[in-house]
């Protein structure tokens, strides 16, 4: 069984920064890609930033030069650096990522539970 586990999300004032992290555990052989999502009361999930397993990157141009996703391999987590924050990303961040199990022959895509972001204005 895998988990992906989110941690990082809480109430900030908008101008500053939070750092989210989303951790993968259970039988994995490897991680391919990995990315985050946001869902805001009354919106459609989106997509913020994505990451391959080699490093390259995708970002909504509503985050672009403020936010950052990296990852450790070794360590299957994966990072979002937000700084700037503003009252618009206030949402539930997920985390997402496709996975190949240690006993699977195919990838599966698993996605976190969700930590809240909160930007007050």
């Amino acid at each position: 069984q895998v988990q992906l586990v989110e941690s990082g999300g809480g109430l900030v004032q908008a101008g500053g920064s939070l750092r989210l992290s989303c951790a993968a555990s259970g039988s994995i052989f490897s991680i391919d890609d990995m990315g985050w999502y946001r869902q805001a009361p009354g919106k459609q999930r989106e997509l913020v930033a994505s990451i391959a397993r080699g490093g390259s990157t995708n970002y909504a141009d509503s985050v672009k030069g403020r936010f950052t996703i990296s990852r450790d391999n070794a360590k299957n987590t994966m990072y979002l650096q937000m700084n700037s924050l503003r009252a618009e990303d206030t949402a539930v961040y997920y985390c997402n990522a496709y996975v190949l199990p240690a006993v699977a022959v195919l990838k599966h895509n698993y996605w976190g539970q969700g930590t809240q972001v909160t930007v007050s204005s």
